[in-house]
């Protein structure tokens, strides 16, 4: 049977493929970018549609690259692939931006900047597609290294303004960071059109019956119905699946070939970069008769030599591969890595080393494990995993094998992965750590516990890991305690946490040292707030006040639970400030969260809304979902019904599945405060009672004046009374001006004394929480209405609802409202708040833009192109009627 390649025609049975391929480079062409991501089984035709999109896109730039088995660990091996030709373009960009993807591919050294990969990326295609549209075509996307799919997922998620079209292939099943983009799955040929592809081969004489059966058992693949009939089609049944019976017939042309020919195709099938300059020397140091051995390879089909070598498909390589034996591999990956060079690509040398070696190589280990510090630098958490772990499988030293592969389950859980990590640390011989050692272990396992919903016990194994390190080193062994209280709150799980961190630190305490903060937390439980909170608040606000920066959500809600307002302000202030100056991602991200609570609690709804965005931008920048429970504080005080409950209900969902009871807590209180403001006590009384009950840090402490106002209302005198004398104990300890005003408000509901009104509203003048104010003012005026004293009301209802009113807090607002037309007064009616006309992101390049920021300026900071923020601008100026930049200035209660 001849091994002609058939000659390349029309597909055949694509139609409706072919028009999504032509839609998505003619909207390219038109200004309109876009993705597409084509998924099928192997053989179903991703690459021929990939070459048909290549040759229709005229008058586009097409640029290629590939995802790669052999490199899925290298991070941004396959964007720089693809980025490679349009390197002439990053003297276009923002110096920090070119700089971020000059470390990223290894071109300068440095830590990139990991937020401003995915935006570099998409401005350098910008400035690409600004001289002729572009077309970006990846095949083999299921075997991209995780750093370039986050990119690549980043870039096409924000390129709808740009000349650009995105186009990948990848096999089904198959998982990775393109869940999120239009995905449109290939299915098999029919029956009629794959005879008409097995006519179409005039090369072929196949018998009728025999051509019947070809057709039934490929099932509609094409490239089983090309490679399938090759012996006639006279070969016995085949059992297995299309794809593996595709590899089989790819195998079986390797049959009669010369051994150096095989040699050469093995040699090539392990180099992931099809790059001749290494091929070649690598064949020659074999001894390869290069010319001859190339010729007879290429006669067989299976792969291509020009500027860059490639295989038919990707199921010829991985079949070359595999029916490789383990020696020729060894050998392939030891000539590949003598031929690739140490200084410009050690990793990929280090890797081939790797793959080369059989047995235990402290030689090797140690190379890998520089590789995992470098792709560490580079942002690569899943490759400095893979090389760590390579290296503690081949070292020889018992305590660097542990020490390595400790540290690949630490970055395993850095990448995400703690199914991995848990899976390493069931490696570790217990027996033959030491007691460090085994800390260590413990700390690891609680942080892969923590990161899985399903599983419970991470607080005991850090708990445990404290235990162990408080005879060694007392000092680490708190640390580790405070930790596990830290993570519990991060991941919002933080509930029964405390009580087992504070018991076990207790009985682990030996030596005599200085109370800290866990003693603290201690006498909270043991001895309440009139004891604890004044030491608290020393610790917290004290000359050694800096030691909370370790513990940054924890001292947040130490803030709250003390109801210091001021000192909540400067955490927030220092988390912002430490996570833009570090561009850590947890840090500003809490950081930006904790500035959407406190600009809620302070009336501040625009910024509230610009901190949202941001928070949520980063969150998809890093493909992680949005932070929740300053979105729910939010939709509580702004007070519109459907669309908080809305988000109260989705969030649940999420918060019961995920085991997070802090953000069932956030919702509790959430719901307490929106059904206050829209008078709907008895649902309030519920949520406030589920609020309280959870006892959390900080939210059981601000749900109380929720459940004494619904109790009051409901007539609950006993609800009332107790939950009264649990937010004077708290407050009058804090000693603030907003916790004592509060305090008031709830005792003159409970008590009706005038006095105690007159004393909210004094106390709460001195509080920057805004919302507590209007109320403090709201609930007097109707204690005065309900006492008949028309014209004393009127001055405090008309304070509130101007307060309510001018912050957005509709529900209360329409409270006070209601309270001034029973006293015979028209509320003023207020124009409605820009934000209200606008998105959250809408809002936020609102502020930024008003305060003088540039387009690119406001793109660096949402992590989307100049032209998108033009584009958001537009809208904005008609939203709002405006048609400049600088009458966005003049909007109002922006709070920029």
């Amino acid at each position: 049977m001849q091994t002609t390649a058939v000659p390349r025609g029309p597909l055949v049975g694509r139609e409706n493929e072919i028009r999504l391929l032509d839609e998505l480079t003619g909207a390219a062409r038109s200004g309109r970018g876009g993705a597409l991501v084509l998924r099928g089984e192997p053989g179903i035709g991703k690459s021929a549609l990939l070459d048909h999109a290549r040759r229709a896109a005229s008058g586009s730039r097409v640029i290629l690259a590939s995802g790669s088995e052999f490199e899925r660990e290298l991070p941004f091996a396959a964007l720089h692939q693809l980025c490679l030709p349009l390197l002439g373009y990053l003297t276009d960009l923002p110096l920090r931006h070119s700089d971020a993807l000059r470390t990223a591919f290894g071109l300068t050294t440095g830590t990139p900047d990991l937020f401003r990969i995915g935006l570099a990326t998409l401005e350098m295609l910008a400035s690409a597609a600004r001289e002729r549209p572009l077309l970006c075509v990846v095949d083999d996307a299921h075997w991209l290294d995780t750093a370039s799919s986050k990119a690549l997922n980043f870039v096409c998620r924000r390129v709808s303004a740009e000349p650009v079209a995105m186009l990948f292939a990848l096999r089904t099943p198959a998982s990775g960071h393109l869940g999120e983009l239009p995905v449109h799955d290939i299915g098999g040929l029919s029956d009629t059109d794959a005879r008409t592809l097995l006519t179409a081969q005039s090369h072929l004489m196949i018998d009728e019956q025999v051509l019947d059966r070809l057709i039934a058992e490929a099932r509609g693949n094409p490239l089983a119905l090309l490679e399938l009939p090759r012996s006639g089609g006279y070969d016995p049944p085949d059992t297995g699946s299309v794809p593996a019976r595709i590899e089989r017939g790819f195998q079986a042309r390797l049959a009669d070939l010369p051994d150096e020919v095989r040699l050469l195709l093995t040699v090539a099938s392990a180099d992931p970069t099809g790059d001749p300059t290494l091929l070649w020397p690598a064949a020659r140091l074999l001894h390869i008769d290069v010319p001859t051995a190339s010729v007879a390879a290429a006669t067989t089909g299976l792969i291509e030599f020009s500027t860059r070598i490639r295989f038919c498909h990707p199921l010829a390589r991985s079949a070359v591969y595999r029916a490789a034996k383990v020696g020729e591999r060894y050998t392939a990956h030891r000539v590949l890595a003598e031929v690739t060079n140490s200084t410009a690509d050690p990793d990929r040398r280090a890797w081939h080393r790797a793959q080369a070696t059989a047995g235990p190589d402290d030689d090797v280990a140690a190379e890998l494990a520089r590789s995992a510090s470098r792709a560490q630098a580079r942002g690569g958490v899943v490759a400095a995993a893979a090389f760590l772990e390579r290296a503690g499988e081949l070292s020889q030293d018992a305590t660097e094998r542990i020490q390595r592969t400790l540290e690949a389950a630490r970055a395993r859980l850095g990448a995400g992965d703690p199914e991995r990590a848990a899976a390493l640390l069931s490696t570790v011989n217990s027996a033959a750590l030491d007691e460090y050692q085994h800390a260590y272990a413990d700390l690891l396992r609680g942080q892969v516990a923590f990161q899985s919903h399903h599983d419970h016990c991470g607080p005991t194994f850090m708990i445990r890991a404290g235990q162990r390190l408080a005879e060694l080193d007392p000092d680490r062994s708190r640390r580790c305690f405070l930790d596990a209280i830290e993570m519990s709150l991060l991941v919002g799980r933080a509930s029964g946490v405390m009580e087992m961190v504070l018991t076990a630190a207790r009985s682990s305490a030996s030596t005599p040292r200085p109370p800290d903060i866990l003693d603290l937390l201690t006498l909270l439980k043991e001895k309440g707030h009139r004891v604890a909170v004044p030491l608290i608040r020393k610790a917290l606000d004290g000359p050694d006040s800096a030691s909370w920066t370790a513990h940054p959500a924890l001292a947040l809600m130490l803030a709250g639970e003390t109801w210091d307002p001021h000192l909540h302000a400067a955490i927030v202030e220092w988390l912002m400030k430490t996570g833009r100056e570090s561009g850590s991602p947890p840090l500003l991200r809490l950081g930006l969260a904790q500035t959407g609570t406190y600009s809620m609690f302070i009336g501040d709804l625009g910024s509230a809304m610009a901190a949202i965005a941001e928070e949520e931008a980063i969150a998809d920048a890093i493909g992680g979902p949005p932070l929740s429970y300053h979105r729910i504080q939010l939709a509580s005080m702004r007070g519109h019904r459907k669309e908080a409950l809305e988000l109260f209900e989705s969030c649940m969902v999420a918060a019961t599945a995920n085991g997070s009871g802090l953000l069932v807590a956030n919702i509790h209180w959430a719901a307490a405060v929106l059904h206050n403001g829209l008078a709907d006590y008895p649902a309030a009384l519920t949520a406030a009672r589920q609020a309280v009950a959870a006892d959390d840090l900080y939210l059981a402490s601000f749900s109380l004046p929720e459940l004494v106002e619904a109790a009051v209302r409901c007539g609950e005198t006993d609800a009332a009374v107790s939950a009264l004398e649990s937010l004077t104990e708290r407050t009058e300890a804090s000693g603030t001006a907003t916790g004592l005003g509060v305090a008031a408000y709830a005792r003159a509901l409970v008590t009706g004394s005038e006095e105690q009104y007159r004393n909210a509203v004094e106390y709460l003048e001195q509080s920057p929480l805004l919302p507590y104010r209007a109320r403090a003012h709201l609930l007097y005026g109707q204690w005065l209405r309900r006492e008949g004293r028309r014209r004393d009301c009127r001055p405090h209802l008309r304070t509130a609802h101007g307060l309510l009113s001018g912050a957005g807090l509709t529900a209360f607002a329409q409270r006070a409202a209601d309270e001034l037309r029973a006293t015979g007064e028209r509320p003023r009616s207020r124009s409605p708040h820009t934000y209200d006309q606008l998105t959250m992101q809408e809002v936020h390049i609102t502020r930024l833009v008003a305060a003088g920021a540039t387009s690119n300026e406001v793109a660096a900071r949402l992590f989307i192109s100049p032209r998108t923020v033009d584009a958001h601008l537009r809208n904005i100026f008609r939203k709002l009627g405006v048609t400049s930049r600088r009458q966005l200035r003049d909007q109002p209660d922006l709070g920029t």
